[in-house]
């Protein structure tokens, strides 16, 4: 897909990965919306980089995607700002931090809070763009879930569940949205920065860091900005790929594999 001048909505872009893609795709000419729920000063700042980058023009919208009115509201306010709409990235996403051994500290009321953001959002999301996408011959769907769906290991049980449920929502979703759209899932491992660092604490954060370089042959964890590189690769340079999930983690999860020799 031709991103100078096509239009993008990035969910949960006011900091984090969204940030950083919203900054690579204004920076290729790509027209972007900039979507908030609560952090309206970071996606106004991120939306100012945004215009400093690039030719690509930017649109600020609040709206929380776990709420269906939000979601239609964001699209149209999208169409209205730039009449269409050629990619989708679901990046929005909430988490509970808490141990997997600690079965007492979820609730139903935190599986439900998390699925709503993480897992329904993104079908709700999905659901709006559709007539939109539809209209061009290539757009794409890019859903950001987890090592977590892989692994089963994450910030909790909860978290790793609906990232898993995200992956397989995104084979349904590519089999019934083509030709014209491609939805694929990116799958980060740890990522630098500071929501893993305030979630978990700067002690544990650090020390997991740590196992990550040791155990990946690239011998470093993503940042931001080198998982937004993967979607901005993935969306400008694979026309013919659907329904496939695609792990970001400097090769960490090959860890296990047997040494052959």
């Amino acid at each position: 897909m031709e991103l100078k001048d096509a239009v993008a909505i990035v969910t949960g872009s006011s900091s984090g990965i969204g940030a950083s893609l919203a900054r690579q795709l204004c920076a290729r000419g790509c027209h972007v919306t900039v979507n908030y729920s609560r952090n309206e000063a970071g996606a106004r700042e991120v939306a100012a980089e945004c215009l400093a980058l690039g030719s690509g023009q930017v649109l600020v919208q609040q709206a929380d995607v776990a709420n269906d009115e939000d979601c239609r509201a964001l699209v149209a306010a999208t169409v209205d700002r730039f009449g269409r709409l050629d990619l989708l990235v679901n990046n929005a996403g909430t988490t509970k931090f808490c141990m997997h051994q600690n079965l007492a500290g979820l609730s139903k009321d935190d599986f439900l809070n998390i699925y709503a953001v993480n897992l329904v959002g993104p079908f709700q999301m999905t659901r709006a763009v559709e007539p939109f996408l539809r209209r061009q011959p290539v757009a794409h769907i890019v859903n950001m879930a987890s090592i977590a769906a892989i692994t089963g290991v994450g910030s909790s049980i909860a978290y790793a569940a609906s990232k898993g449920a995200l992956v397989t929502m995104t084979l349904s979703l590519a089999r019934v949205l083509g030709p014209q759209i491609r939805v694929n899932a990116v799958c980060p491992g740890f990522v630098a920065g500071e929501w893993l660092k305030n979630g978990l604490g700067e002690e544990k954060y650090e020390s997991i860091r740590g196992q990550y370089n040791d155990i990946a042959p690239l011998k470093s964890t993503a940042t931001p900005e080198t998982v937004a590189q993967t979607v901005v690769a993935l969306v400008a340079g694979a026309d013919w790929t659907t329904g496939e999930t695609l792990i970001v983690d400097g090769g960490a999860h090959l860890h296990t594999a047997p040494l052959r020799r």
